[in-house]
């Protein structure tokens, strides 16, 4: 992104506060993100991992089951040899620089154990990183505050890593952002969304910037509509006090899809400084039309799993869902972006979990081809041209492109053009996090989410909130299909399809 050359330095000696130390996200991405970093020599020797969380534990007991998390999570994704799985020697190095804090969130002592433990390992750089429920954000925030732990020095940096959700809605993400720059400035918060850290997210900037050919039609004079997909195949697992609480527009609309969205959207910034482009993408998402309540209804699907393939559960058979749970696992939403660029250009969203197939993917629709040189031939109607920008489970871009099939009649087919990553580039494994932690710890801000940028998101989906809380039915559909026939009639209604799945 912003750092131009081959050559990248290790992150500066700090202290990384992991608060919810023994959560899921601690164990399943940000300690193997670490330890990727450690291998790949981005991490200072003066680095420094603390744990800090109520339970009560040894820091050899923590180090040890890290140890077993990275271990665990290599062998999910099928990594056998025990020296890619956990190289003995640089764990060895990494668990030397690893502890644990036993308190609670809530209580002064923590906090000064917190100082203490800065003092102790040399340096002033300290990265909080709240890894916790929702509901502890504001108040590990004024406690970090009130210690004077946020309190930065010329030599030495405090930064606050805060995951989503920021906020249920506009009102309590205004709240949120107003008790974070009560304690500390913007430019010590880093709202972190994990999308962002894919290759191919980033990458996104770098093929719209870097290639001229892409900007000539960037605009609403050739592109017909975009589609911006999140599929899942996956139910609510262990989620489902916290899912059903939230549901599928919450999770995933205002930070995942909308980030996808902008970075589509933006205009070219001034440099690929975090300020800048940072600024853009707050631009594209403050410009999506605000829908009537009467608008939003007409222009969003929301959906509920039933009881499906390979005998799957419905939603409300799950685990610590409410039996008569109206929460929606799937939604789509029709929006607009009211600047010069998009005007004219529906942007259509879906996510939605046990679906088909698992697939996050841009999907950028052409206007067709004027066809009246192909009026006495067999070719009625010339198809779309679609630029997919798929970003999981296989990353790379492909265009479609129309071709004469070999033979005396003129018969088309759809050829594909393009590139995935593993078949250019040697991949190591990582969970996504990887780039984020590292730009936290250098201080590059390009790839998180201001508070304009988050106030901006909810702002755009209010709409659909209020309306859904004032009417609005509930379509469903069967576990492992691609969601309610409604969010087909969504498109069918402006001429459109889905753009097909994985």
């Amino acid at each position: 992104m912003s750092r131009a050359t081959s050559k990248v330095d290790a992150a500066p000696p700090s202290t990384l506060f992991l608060f919810g130390a023994h959560g899921d996200l601690v164990k399943r991405l940000l300690m193997p993100a670490l330890y990727n970093l450690s291998r790949d020599g981005l991490l200072d020797n003066g680095l420094h991992i603390v744990g800090v969380d109520h339970n009560e534990v040894s820091d050899a007991d923590f180090a040890a089951k890290l140890e077993a998390f990275i271990i665990e999570q290599a062998r999910a994704k099928g990594v056998d040899e025990p020296d890619k799985v956990l190289d003995p020697a640089l764990w060895a190095k990494l668990r030397k620089r690893i502890s644990y804090i036993s308190g609670d969130f809530l209580d002064e002592a923590t906090y000064q154990a917190i100082a203490e433990r800065i003092e102790v390992n040399g340096t002033g750089n300290a990265m909080f990183y709240l890894a916790t429920s929702p509901r502890f954000f504001s108040e590990v925030a004024q406690r970090l505050g009130s210690s004077g732990l946020l309190k930065e020095q010329p030599d030495a940096f405090r930064r606050v890593v805060i995951e989503k959700p920021f906020g249920h809605d506009l009102a309590s993400a205004e709240a949120l952002n107003a008790c974070l720059l009560s304690v500390m400035s913007e430019k010590q918060i880093y709202r972190i969304d994990h999308y962002l850290g894919k290759e191919t997210v980033q990458n996104i900037l770098v093929s719209r910037f870097s290639n001229g050919i892409f900007e000539a039609f960037w605009n609403n004079h050739y592109i017909d509509h975009v589609q911006i997909t999140a599929a899942e195949t996956v139910g609510v697992e262990t989620r489902g006090n916290f899912y059903d609480q939230t549901g599928a527009l919450r999770d995933m609309v205002p930070n995942h899809l909308f980030q996808l969205l902008a970075m589509i959207a933006m205009e070219p910034p001034a440099a690929f400084g975090a300020d800048a482009v940072r600024g853009e993408k707050a631009k594209v998402i403050g410009a999506i039309r605000p829908w009537s309540k009467a608008d939003a209804l007409k222009n969003s699907v929301r959906g509920q799993y039933t009881a499906g393939q390979g005998d799957k559960p419905g939603y409300r058979e799950e685990p610590k869902v409410d039996p008569q749970s109206t929460t929606e696992t799937y939604v789509a939403l029709k929006v607009m972006v009211d600047n010069w660029r998009w005007v004219g250009v529906p942007f259509y969203l879906r996510t939605g979990k046990r679906m088909s197939v698992r697939d996050t993917e841009i999907a950028i629709c052409f206007k067709p081809a004027p066809y009246a040189q192909f009026r006495d031939t067999e070719v009625d109607r010339l198809k779309s041209n679609y630029l997919k920008i798929q970003i999981q489970p296989d990353e790379g871009m492909w265009f479609d492109l129309q071709a004469k099939r070999p033979g005396p009649a003129m018969e088309l087919e759809n050829v594909k053009l393009g590139f995935a990553y593993k078949d250019f580039f040697q991949m190591q494994p990582s969970t996504g996090y990887e780039t984020l932690i590292y730009d936290c710890l250098i201080g590059d801000q390009t790839l998180f989410q201001r508070a304009d940028n988050i106030e901006n998101g909810w702002r755009a989906v209010q709409p659909f909130l209020d309306a859904w809380r004032e009417g609005g039915s509930i379509a469903t559909y069967a576990a492992g299909e691609d969601g309610p026939e409604a969010a087909d009639e969504l498109l069918a209604r402006d001429g459109h399809h889905w753009h097909r799945l994985g």
